[in-house]
């Protein structure tokens, strides 16, 4: 199950941060000003960004994605604003593996870039939370937290706002997983991007603070004159790195976000000066720090523990930090894939395990701690038959022992891999891989049909009871389990 030494540390250094875009980019692909005042927002970084739009000139570049969904039908509403200020790049004084990091400034530079801001057109239906994404930039700018969540938050009212934080995606260049340059908005459509620039990422961590300060008390256009109650960061993937630097630089001091969701992080961060994700450029088995004063929502798959090295990281839980390890997902999936499966040309089925109804699940209760104090519960985490090289304890079917439970890993149909089997490219590497039971299997361990859904529709209820997945996807689960073909 695990890969040798050498496969994780290629991994952790040149693809630890890879979303689905890599396969999307195989297959295709003015108005009035207004300012936002700093506010009882201002953190310890930048003054607040200022926001000017909605941008009407030109066309607009959607992030890529294999879920775009018609936002309308939803009762939803998209608009564009530009950010800018002036923002202050940071080194560290001192970055111990606990997280408590020191750090101070050290050059500033202006910027202007873009967000993406999605929101119900009634601003009555705003139920006063914005998710904001570091979108990622790994292979093309996407927005894989929101593919993730995005059935949730429209169904329940939230705000979202994509940040195209890093440079890449407003100047272009080389992104992390590709040999070819790339272009950037400015490059793609310069009469609507024409005035954006971006100093280098060394400056990204107060780009995202100064943005996260400005939608508290954004100008009416943004949230249709709603003042949000909370602004929520999250990142996938190259953006889960980011974030854990940035929590563990800035979290004390920023007041602009009252929550994180670190999604699919490896063993360490990104580096402060903006060159690298490499563990070389900040310390190993990096922690997230644990003084901070709002909840930290750590999830991470099987190809995030041995993969990208997460688990000589891992942290225990306290009255601010979970973590969901989740038993049959991997780093990218076929959820991820939305269809595009065949451009990866991996040797093996890529993951189809429970990685997008978990990741709702998982922040419907970062929002429920959050909002009301009430903390996600503390699953146990996947079991280790090895620490050194780190390997993962399998069950007789070949799934993870231990990590949030779900129907797919206790009521199997297949094997749920993290890893990818030998001969695998570096992207399939992260999309794992799914083994079907063969037909003398199933009816081994589940005879007839009504006894397999009785023992799925058990396991279900049961996952949903404890929170691990929402009751807003019962009935799709029910429905896929009832594709399974058995006798009876």
């Amino acid at each position: 199950m695990a890969a040798d030494r050498s496969k994780s540390r290629r991994f952790r250094s040149a693809c630890g941060a890879i979303s689905l875009s890599v396969a999307l980019t195989a297959t295709c692909w003015g108005s009035a000003a207004a300012s936002a005042a700093s506010g009882d927002h201002q953190g310890a970084l930048g003054a607040a960004a200022t926001l000017a739009g909605p941008i009407t000139v030109g066309h607009e570049i959607e992030p890529i994605s294999a879920h775009p969904l018609t936002l309308s039908t939803y009762g939803y509403t998209e608009q564009e604003f530009f950010a800018s200020g002036t923002a202050t790049a940071y080194r560290a004084v001192a970055d111990p593996a606990d997280g408590r990091w020191k750090v101070a400034p050290t050059t500033s530079a202006p910027y202007e870039t873009r967000i993406i801001v999605r929101r119900p057109t009634d601003p009555t239906k705003f139920n006063g939370t914005v998710v904001v994404e570091w979108m990622n930039e790994s292979a093309g700018e996407s927005a894989p937290d929101y593919d993730y969540f995005s059935p949730y938050l429209l169904s329940k009212g939230y705000a979202y706002v994509g940040v195209t934080a890093q440079a890449l995606g407003v100047n272009g260049g080389t992104p992390l997983v590709l040999t070819t340059s790339t272009q950037g908005l400015v490059q793609k459509e310069p009469t609507r991007y024409g005035s954006l620039h971006h100093p280098g990422d060394q400056y990204a961590m107060d780009i995202f603070d100064q943005i996260g300060q400005a939608l508290h008390n954004a100008p009416k256009a943004v949230f249709g004159g709603v003042k949000p109650k909370h602004v929520i960061a999250t990142g996938e993937s190259q953006s889960a790195f980011f974030m854990t630097t940035f929590v563990d630089a800035f979290g004390p001091t920023t007041h602009a976000f009252d929550g994180y969701f670190i999604h699919s992080r490896g063993e360490g961060g990104a580096a402060l000066d903006g060159t690298s994700l490499s563990s070389k450029q900040v310390p190993k088995n990096l922690w997230v720090r644990t003084d901070l004063k709002v909840p930290v929502f750590i999830f991470e798959t099987q190809t995030d523990l041995v993969e990208l090295g997460y688990a000589a990281a891992q942290q225990p839980n306290t009255d601010r930090i979970r973590t969901w390890e989740v038993a049959g997902t991997s780093h990218a999936d076929a959820y991820e894939a939305g269809g595009a499966e065949n451009v990866l040309h991996c040797i093996a089925n890529v993951n189809d395990g429970p990685q997008h109804e978990v990741a709702q699940a998982a922040f419907a209760a970062l929002n429920k701690w959050m909002d009301r104090g009430v903390p996600p519960l503390s699953p146990p985490r996947f079991h280790l038959s090895s620490t050194n090289p780190p390997m993962l304890a399998l069950d007789a079917h070949g799934n993870v022992i231990g990590g949030v439970r779900t129907p797919a890993v206790d009521v199997p149909v297949s094997t749920l891999s993290g890893d990818a089997p030998t001969g695998s490219s570096e992207l399939c590497g992260l999309f794992g891989q799914t083994t079907p039971f063969t037909p003398t299997t199933l009816v081994h361990l589940y005879k007839t049909k009504s006894h397999y859904l009785s023992e799925y529709t058990a396991a279900l209820d049961k996952a949903i009871g404890e929170g691990y997945i929402l009751p807003a996807d019962r009935a799709e689960l029910l429905a896929q389990a009832q594709q399974v073909e058995l006798p009876g």
